[in-house]
């Protein structure tokens, strides 16, 4: 079991199955919304309880997804895919030691010009998982 909220705590949430390894997403749209890039987990949606959602916000972020997040606060937490089963979570929302790893780099022709990707983990220039994101 997995706890996470934003950082108010007008949305908080559990996950009770398995978590992904870690993608950090350097798309122009993850950038904009989280000020650098994003750092997400997925989960399938029948493992992820919303607990408490009095702040919780969805903007259309493109035709095919939505991106969730406090309306209080303005903490990014989520990104759903439209028709799939699964949610990407923001691993910084979640709560402790998660046991995961970050994994690999996607989109990373899209970085910031203002730092480089050196810990040796595998970049893409799209996402290549098998999952969404």
């Amino acid at each position: 079991m997995q706890n996470g909220s934003c950082l108010c705590g007008a949305v908080t949430f559990r996950i009770s199955g398995e978590m992904r390894d870690v993608l950090a997403c350097h798309c122009q749209q993850c950038r904009k919304t989280s000020g650098h890039y994003w750092a997400a987990t997925s989960v399938r949606d029948a493992t992820l309880e919303m607990t408490r959602k009095d702040g919780l916000a969805w903007f259309r972020a493109s035709d095919t997804a939505q991106r969730g997040f406090c309306n209080l606060c303005g903490s990014t937490l989520f990104w759903k895919p439209d028709n799939a089963d699964r949610t990407a979570v923001s691993a910084g929302a979640l709560d402790g030691a998660t046991g995961l790893e970050l994994s690999q780099h996607v989109f990373v022709a899209d970085k910031g010009d203002y730092y480089a990707l050196s810990d040796g983990k595998p970049q893409h220039t799209r996402f290549s998982g098998g999952e969404d994101a």
